[in-house]
């Protein structure tokens, strides 16, 4: 579909073959509806979804995160832009800001999917002696020792 045609498009009819593109991975495709449906109509479920096919399709994570995050603000109460930006920061490899975001989101609302994505990025478990750092090295010792000791 060439510009003239998605620029004729409703801003719902692009929302959904935006949605439908980042399902089935056709990531660029799924930019290009959505950039068009947030020139529309800067909504926040708008901002989030673009700002997750930008960083999936660019790698341009700081951009993506500042327009999730915008989504965040004027819509605190909605998980999935909380998902979405948890998303962005695992695809920039920003493990521990993914999962502070996701947290977020379950404390929002309950999301199955964010539960889900948890479950499979796994939890740490508490440090043995937990006045020490996590990186001290006699709790990293301990910590083997004790998974060893108890792997499921």
């Amino acid at each position: 579909m060439n510009a003239a045609e998605i620029a004729e498009m409703e801003t719902g009819e692009l929302v959904h073959l935006g949605k439908e593109a980042l399902e089935t991975r056709r990531i660029t495709v799924a930019q290009r509806y959505l950039h068009a449906a947030l020139e529309k109509e800067r909504t926040p479920e708008h901002l989030s979804l673009y700002a997750l096919a930008l960083a999936q399709a660019t790698g341009n994570v700081q951009t993506a995160v500042t327009l999730c995050q915008e989504a965040v603000k004027r819509e605190p109460k909605n998980s999935e832009h909380y998902l979405r930006l948890g998303t962005i920061y695992l695809a920039a490899g920003r493990k521990k800001e993914a999962i502070r975001a996701l947290h977020l989101g379950l404390r929002v609302g309950k999301n199955p999917a964010i539960t889900k994505l948890l479950q499979a990025l796994g939890q740490r478990e508490r440090p043995v002696l937990p006045f020490l750092s996590r990186g001290n090295p006699v709790n990293k010792y301990l910590g083997k020792i004790r998974s060893s000791l108890f792997r499921k």
